[in-house]
């Protein structure tokens, strides 16, 4: 009997797979523990528009982080930070405050962990950030650090 799987079953498949089981496992296990329901016409049907329906929402998606990322590499955030005699910092810029800069100054919401510092910002002036706004894009913003209060 074929069935379509309704979540991930260890053994048999992930989800929205047509899997080949005997007809009893199906009967007493996958379809009363609605871990599938049988491949009629009309589940394979649905099966096909959920998938369509799921690739155009991914489509944009992704098409909205591109345009989002070629936005941001226009703009840049300033960031103030202490600084001592000869020039010399107090700490460093995170991430976190990066992020928070980004709401304030261009009403973006970017999630902290989605900033990408290769080494915490620790002088002053401009330096590329690298924001990943999904899994195929990442987009490079300016961040001008200056001599704070």
């Amino acid at each position: 009997m074929k069935v379509i799987l309704l979540q991930d079953v260890k053994s048999l498949g992930k989800k929205d797979e047509i899997v080949n089981v005997s007809d009893g496992y199906a009967r007493n296990f996958v379809l009363p523990k609605k871990l599938g329901v049988e491949a009629t016409p009309k589940n394979l049907n649905e099966l096909k528009l959920k998938k369509a329906h799921e690739d155009k929402v991914a489509a944009e998606v992704l098409a909205a982080a591109n345009a989002l990322a070629e936005q941001m590499k226009e703009e840049s955030v300033t960031l103030s930070i202490k600084v001592g005699e000869g020039g010399k910092t107090f700490g460093s810029v995170s991430s976190k405050e990066v992020a928070e800069a980004i709401k304030k100054q261009l009403g973006h919401e970017i999630d902290k962990k989605k900033i990408v510092l290769r080494e915490p910002i620790k002088s002053l002036g401009t330096h590329i950030v690298d924001i990943k706004l999904h899994t195929k894009v990442t987009a490079k913003m300016s961040v001008k650090v200056v001599e704070g209060k």
